[in-house]
């Protein structure tokens, strides 16, 4: 798989795969743009990758029903590394010898 070089390369790749998306669908871009409450410049620019807001990115996810696309990018934490703390119980030591001397038997 190819590295990704920067912003730039990383929203062309986003706005193509959504431009695919929406003609899998058989959405012309008027009737996309009107589900998701956007115009449809917003929509052109998302999918050429310029200068699109993350609003914007987010009304042509859900209009497209692809909100598990935002749940990869942000998933929801199942443990909480603070209960993990929290909860652990006192550590368990073997009793402490003093030092220079020996155990009699």
């Amino acid at each position: 798989m190819k590295s990704i070089k920067n912003t730039s390369e990383l929203e062309t790749i986003l706005g193509e795969n959504i431009k695919k998306l929406r003609l899998q669908k058989g959405l012309h871009q008027q009737t996309l743009s009107d589900q998701a409450g956007i115009s449809v410049s917003a929509l052109k620019n998302l999918e050429n990758g310029v200068g699109a807001s993350v609003k914007t990115l987010i009304r042509v996810i859900r209009a497209l029903d692809r909100e598990d696309w935002i749940e990869a990018v942000a998933p929801i934490a199942s443990i909480n590394p603070l209960h993990m703390v929290q909860n652990k119980s006192d550590r368990q030591r073997a009793p402490r010898r003093a030092h220079g001397k020996k155990e009699e038997k």
